[in-house]
């Protein structure tokens, strides 16, 4: 089957000579307080994807957003959504999927393709003794109506996206691809006017590890009859012949995909002449990595940030009081951690929180504490606690990476990793002045114990930053900026949110 050509990834395609601003995470954006800053993200992301594409270096149809409510606080991909309230999520799904595909006359025509995924009830990777490809979710029809579906029914509907994913589990014991009753929903009540395709080798694993068909050529049937144009990977390409000849699908069967799928690559103007008129199709290298786009990023983690606890006012620094600073934590020296999952090359090499922080105050030392994120040893502690005690001011940055929660991957607990609790503790008892602590990741962490520390002044959390991160974390801890109020999880409520004044 014909398809657009397709790029997988949250914000960004898979080439790897393509540059582009490393924008903070989706879990970083500013949530619930600015809807106009998440259409503009979703509209430098699409003109810098549509300008590699001009360039030969990307397609037109990229798979996101991703709109699974974050149920589940430690599902590994929670990082790629906006949280766990449907109506943020759904209200985030309508502003990205219009900035992103953007719409251009009466015929529907667009600058790209965007795809509301992963559909439905789809907020496990693998934990425990659950996996994702088997994982059968077992949804009541309320929680389908007020907590699932909404965010998929505003994507389409109001978003007007043109690209449906169905997700690897089962819902109630049916693969979600198969689900004729959930798919048609779509296109039935809510008009959707677009294809439907698949997550990776999802319709493979209907038969394979599902075992919920007794043939390939049946998972064919399935899930065309359904109501799925197309699927990632090569399945449908193998068994599609092979179910024909059996007579498990028509001729109709192919034509319906088809239609779909056509309608979409003419939208996108996939078999047309270079049109002048239609400026995208002009875009190329010098749109990509602007300097525009770059202050954008920032501004998203400015917003983004989250003042959690903020004793005495402790908060902002002033630069002529501050002499040394200490940074102690793994993540504070490592630009690859900014970035969280599905991450595209960054502009320029990024800047780590360490020598953003140098740019502010030039005798800034760092000491890791913990060799890595996991942390399961004390053996860099004592370098740490040494290098904490010399500074008027130590930073400790603590929290997730991709070790800790990333696709195919979910946490068992919402504690921090290994001993960098121990970590907190020794490093701020040793401390002139209280600590500042500031947490990275996509999902929430307990950090209750930090609340009524008194060796703990402040709390910032800055989620996955991206390559700006090491400059916007100066420039809110000196006062340049003012952090976030709106947070992402209802854990927030572990803690009191202070004020900031500059």
């Amino acid at each position: 089957m014909a398809s657009a050509t397709t790029a997988r990834g949250s914000t960004s395609p898979r080439a790897p000579s393509a540059r582009r601003p490393s924008s903070p995470r989706l879990s970083s954006l500013p949530l619930r307080s600015n809807r106009s800053l998440w259409r503009a993200v979703a509209e430098a992301i699409a003109v810098e994807a549509r300008a590699m594409h001009n360039a030969g270096q990307a397609g037109l149809t990229f798979w996101a957003p991703n709109i699974n409510v974050f149920r589940d606080p430690r599902w590994g991909r929670g990082q790629e959504t906006p949280g766990e309230d449907p109506a943020v999520v759904s209200a985030y799904s309508v502003e990205y999927v219009k900035g992103f595909q953007g719409e251009y006359g009466d015929e529907g025509r667009m600058m790209l393709s965007a795809c509301c995924k992963h559909y439905i009830a789809y907020d496990l990777e693998k934990w425990e003794g659950f996996a994702r490809y088997t994982f059968n979710a077992e949804v009541n029809e309320q929680d389908m109506s007020d907590t699932y579906q909404p965010p998929f029914r505003s994507c389409i509907q109001e978003g007007r996206a043109s690209c449906l994913m169905c997700s690897y589990n089962q819902v109630n014991g049916v693969p979600a691809c198969a689900r004729k009753d959930i798919l048609q929903k779509a296109r039935d009540e809510w008009g959707f006017q677009g294809y439907i395709t698949s997550d990776c080798d999802a319709v493979a694993i209907i038969h394979e590890n599902q075992t919920y068909t007794i043939s390939d050529e049946d998972s064919v049937a399935v899930v065309l009859k359904a109501g799925m144009d197309i699927n990632c990977g090569s399945f449908l390409i193998r068994h599609t012949k092979s179910a024909i000849k059996k007579g498990k699908i028509q001729e109709e069967d192919i034509n319906h995909a088809l239609f779909n799928l056509f309608s979409v690559q003419l939208r996108l103007g996939f078999f047309d002449e270079a049109n002048k008129n239609q400026w995208f199709t002009q875009l190329g290298p010098n749109n990509v990595c602007t300097q525009e786009h770059r202050e954008l990023a920032a501004e998203a983690v400015r917003q983004g940030t989250v003042l959690l606890k903020n004793d005495n006012n402790f908060l902002p620094l002033k630069r002529s009081e501050v002499g040394h600073i200490a940074v102690i934590g793994p993540a504070a020296n490592d630009p690859y951690i900014l970035g969280g999952d599905y991450t595209g090359v960054p502009c320029d090499s990024t800047t780590t929180f360490v020598k953003g922080m140098q740019a502010y105050i030039p005798q800034t030392t760092f000491a890791s504490g913990c060799k890595d994120v996991p942390c399961n040893t004390t053996d860099g502690f004592g370098e740490a606690i040494e290098v904490s005690k010399r500074a008027d001011i130590v930073i400790l940055i603590a929290g997730l990476n991709l070790t800790e929660e990333t696709e195919d991957h979910d946490r068992v607990s919402l504690l921090l990793p290994g001993r960098q609790m121990d970590l907190i503790h020794i490093i701020a008892s040793v401390t002139k002045k209280p600590l500042i602590l500031v947490l990275m990741g996509g999902g929430p962490v307990d950090v209750s114990f930090a609340k009524h520390d008194p060796h703990i002044a402040s709390i910032l959390w800055i989620g996955y930053p991206g390559e700006v991160g090491g400059h916007v974390l100066p420039e809110i801890l000196f006062g340049k900026y003012n952090p976030g109020e709106y947070f992402k999880f209802l854990e927030k409520n572990l803690l009191e949110c202070s004020g900031m004044r500059t």
